[in-house]
């Protein structure tokens, strides 16, 4: 598997619920590759994007699974907070781990406009990674 493809989906999967760090292999193969960085930040960008989509789909679905009583509660109480109070924006912050995830499954469940959200996520975790690129690239100089 190329190293961008490794990138995209370990990107993609980092983004979802399931548990993982796509900052450690980006650092990784900036270290070991010669492929052109802003490649390599564009494919975690666009797989964590898509992978933080997919929650906000699952979002959707669990429309119909739990209540606005049991989101104001527990984990999604903080995440639903930051959305009640800045809207689609919040998903600005949709690359902090932990909120992040739930801040993109809430914003589904909230059916917040679709293509903003995905612009916001896309923008946030782009930021992301260029300055966690740039950090990288900077100690390695």
């Amino acid at each position: 598997m190329s190293e961008l493809a490794m990138m995209f989906v370990g990107a993609f999967l980092a983004a979802t619920l399931l548990p993982g760090g796509s900052e450690v292999l980006l650092i990784a193969l900036l270290n070991q590759t010669h492929n052109d960085v802003l490649l390599l930040v564009l494919a975690a960008s666009i797989g964590n994007t898509l992978g933080a989509m997919t929650s906000f789909y699952l979002g959707r679905l669990g429309r119909l699974a739990a209540t606005p009583t049991q989101l104001a509660q527990g984990k999604f109480a903080k995440a639903l907070q930051l959305i009640e109070r800045y809207g689609v924006w919040a998903l600005l912050l949709a690359w902090l781990p932990v909120i992040g995830d739930i801040l993109c499954l809430l914003a589904g469940w909230l059916k917040l406009p679709v293509l903003r959200a995905t612009l916001l996520i896309f923008i946030g975790k782009t930021v992301r990674y260029f300055v966690i690129a740039g950090a990288v690239l900077h100690w390695l100089a």
